[in-house]
């Protein structure tokens, strides 16, 4: 991996749920999620992030048709595999979209979709939502015998997992970082574009960022800390530079 030339931009999604999770946190009207999308689009973000979550604990409906509409970036919608959620995406239309697995009892997504056992929902969401425009992805572990069942899905992108990656330490993490890229160059060979995402903070962003074969990282929940101390212009161009330094060195 470390011989490949690196050509392309990296790009960034920044998630911003996290302020619409202050906002809940008293039910006002402020932060302002807008505000927000638009300070991180002005800082240079490749595509502004959410996730419509069913139990709405942070993004709400409202601000989805809100975003869509003022933005100039891409939105990245984030969705459960849900008649529901494949509706409202639908009607909003976004660039992108990213079904993702979903518990309500959970903290944060915890995991990849189980392509192989919900294959049939999976498709039919995928069909649905491609149908209408919109480009899918489907959010997986860096595991093999899931990518392999990807363009059978008709998924064209898919994002992998790092929430293990960021949260392992010492061999343990070696040992993901060696299946993220693995799994990488895997759906590459396959002609699946590799976006990556979850746990990514300012420390451990780095080498992600130079495996040559992902193309996107999104980014939300330290982005939206380090804004607690800098503002999130800044916390998301400090994001940016350390992906491009991470590229260049590559």
């Amino acid at each position: 991996m470390q011989d490949k030339a690196i050509h392309e931009e990296l790009e960034l999604g920044v998630n911003i749920d996290h302020i619409a999770t202050l906002r809940q946190a008293r039910g006002t009207a402020y932060p302002d999620i807008l505000e927000a999308a638009f300070l991180v689009e002005e800082a240079g973000a490749h595509a502004i992030t959410i996730h419509l979550r069913e139990d709405r604990r942070h993004i709400q409906d409202q601000d989805v048709y809100d975003i869509r509409k003022q933005i100039n970036v891409r939105m990245n919608l984030e969705l459960a595999a849900t008649d529901e959620m494949v509706g409202i995406a639908c009607d909003v239309n976004p660039e992108d979209a990213c079904i993702v697995p979903e518990k309500r009892e959970e903290l944060t997504t915890e995991g990849g979709l189980d392509i192989i056992g919900q294959f049939d929902r999976i498709q039919k969401c995928t069909k649905t939502l491609s149908e209408q425009g919109i480009r899918v992805s489907l959010f997986i572990e860096p595991d093999i015998e899931q990518i392999k069942r990807v363009n059978d899905v008709g998924a064209p992108v898919i994002e992998l997992h790092t929430g293990t990656y960021a949260n392992a330490q010492g061999d343990a993490q070696a040992r993901e970082f060696d299946r993220i890229v693995e799994a990488a160059e895997f759906a590459h060979s396959l002609g699946i574009q590799v976006n990556a995402g979850h746990g990514l903070d300012y420390s451990n962003t780095t080498v992600i960022a130079k495996i040559p074969e992902i193309r996107e990282l999104n980014i939300g929940h330290s982005i939206v800390s380090r804004a607690v101390f800098v503002g999130i212009s800044r916390a998301t161009r400090q994001m940016l530079q350390i992906m491009r330094e991470a590229r260049d060195l590559g």
